[in-house]
């Protein structure tokens, strides 16, 4: 960066990060990010985040990202009423376990912490031990807990059937990308691949598995994708296609 962009960056410290923007009788949220590449005003959302985010370009002002962000006002308004609504932990909210869906049963009296049993009527519950202010906390490790089990296999199922090994298997609560391989053979993984079908599952590790042969995305890495998982367009198309609704879980 310029001598010149630093300072025109730094006498801007003080400048808020967020503006807010009337709509309709609504007050939006809009985040500021300024970019020393960008050539013009941009607007995305943020879905997992269900955040509004304008980025400025260097020389930008404030008034005029104001300006762009109240024109924009019926784009953000629609784009956010089309997100799914959050879903918190709570009971008797219903939450897709390795796809199939379980009813949250807090039992306050109950000892333990989260388990798995089958209701009268033969839906799976999950059931939550302990006072309800802990149950969103211990439906979240618990789910985390069960990602890293099942992530951790799979990955390493891949990985020998490429002849390749895994160093580790890290799980993180991803927005950007469901995983990612290190060069030093670390995988991780958004735990809320354990929502979505076992086979989405297996080919996210697959997918970052064959990493460690090519790293990147050529057809000699799809093909090694293929190789080990045969049905990877299935699992691609279902991400495409529901993979944005499981960040709903879990929100508030």
């Amino acid at each position: 960066m310029s001598l010149a962009l630093r300072a025109l960056f730094s006498r801007r410290t003080s400048e808020p990060s967020v503006i807010t923007v009337a709509f309709d009788g609504q007050i939006y949220l809009v985040q500021l990010r300024r970019n020393r590449l960008a050539r013009r005003y941009t607007l995305r959302i943020h879905s997992a985040r269900r955040e509004v985010v304008l980025t400025l370009p260097p020389r930008g002002s404030l008034k005029q990202a104001r300006e762009f962000a109240e024109k924009h006002g019926a784009w953000m308004a629609a784009r956010l009423q089309r997100l799914p609504q959050p879903l918190p932990f709570v009971d008797d909210a219903v939450l897709p376990l390795r796809g199939i869906e379980h009813r949250i049963a807090h039992r306050p009296h109950a000892r333990g912490t989260v388990w798995i049993e089958a209701g009268s009527d033969g839906a799976q519950l999950l059931c939550v031990a302990g006072a309800a202010p802990h149950v969103t906390r211990r439906v979240r490790d618990y789910l985390k807990r069960e990602a890293k089990r099942d992530l951790e296999a799979a990955s390493k199922r891949a990985a020998a059937a490429l002849g390749v090994s895994v160093k580790r298997v890290s799980i993180r609560d991803q927005s950007s990308r469901w995983g990612s391989c290190s060069t030093t053979g670390v995988l991780s993984y958004s735990w809320r691949l354990i929502l979505a079908p076992p086979y989405v599952l297996d080919y996210l590790a697959a997918h970052e598995a064959a990493h460690l042969v090519e790293m990147n995305h050529s057809r000699a890495f799809w093909r090694q994708v293929e190789r080990i998982c045969p049905d990877f367009k299935r699992a691609k198309a279902w991400l495409d296609a529901h993979g944005a609704d499981l960040h709903r879980y879990g929100m508030q």
